[in-house]
């Protein structure tokens, strides 16, 4: 089956089942991961938690975090 006749047979989907689908699809994609990302990922945040915990660092409220994506 081609990707054209994929695409033709999902129009009578939802957007629920097509976001279903989507998801489907990407998950398939990520199969292969880097055995030491969990670990790094692991320690960051543990670093992170000492920063805070010291006052290295001050954390943020969301809404600081979007002021600031937003240039306000």
């Amino acid at each position: 089956m081609s990707i054209k006749q994929v695409l033709e047979s999902t129009k009578h989907l939802n957007s629920s089942e097509r976001a279903m689908l989507a998801h489907c699809l990407i998950s398939s994609l990520d199969t292969i991961q880097d055995e030491h990302v969990e670990e790094a990922w692991g320690k960051l945040a543990e670093q992170r938690f000492n920063q805070l915990e010291t006052g290295e660092i001050q954390g943020v409220s969301w809404g600081e975090l979007k002021k600031d994506i937003r240039g306000e």
